[in-house]
């Protein structure tokens, strides 16, 4: 009785106003696109951000702006971040964060070209080895490329 009454009321109730009631109800999210990007040899790009806290390690990505597409916003993060060109990108999978309320969109990529810092948020830009990644990487990056790298069994060319 209840369930029926309050969806006559909602469906009666003006376009505008549920928008409001969803908006006010409905968890926000930041969304997010990140990659991990291999070279020729297979090696991945770590980017040391001069924002970011802990080692300052992290694999390449950014916000994506309104009305864009993730891939899109991977591409042109990686242009404005370190003036590299992706050959191929490939979804690798996708994860919701609690803590910030974000969605990652995560890609495996193949670069071309060179990586050099071009703007001000990134202090070194490096291919590792998986085998070889810096130390201090944080545990939740290394399981991204890992995830990532597992996920696109063969990455793309």
């Amino acid at each position: 009785m209840w369930r029926q009454l309050s969806a006559t009321l909602w469906r009666r109730t003006p376009r505008q106003v549920r928008r409001w009631g969803v908006w006010l109800v409905e968890p926000r999210f930041t969304v997010t696109a990140g990659a991990c990007v291999l070279d020729a040899q297979g090696r991945v790009l770590l980017l040391k951000h001069a924002f970011r806290s802990g080692s300052g390690w992290g694999i390449p990505g950014g916000f994506i702006e309104k009305g864009e597409q993730p891939e899109a916003a991977l591409r042109r993060e990686l242009r404005e971040e370190v003036g590299l060109e992706l050959a191929s990108a490939r979804l690798a999978f996708v994860r919701t964060l609690k803590r910030p309320q974000q969605i990652e969109i995560m890609f495996c990529c193949r670069a071309s070209g060179e990586a050099r810092p071009q703007s001000g948020e990134i202090e070194r830009a490096e291919w590792f080895g998986t085998d070889a990644l810096p130390a201090e990487l944080s545990p939740d990056q290394r399981r991204l490329i890992a995830r990532a790298l597992q996920t696109s069994a063969t990455p793309p060319v």
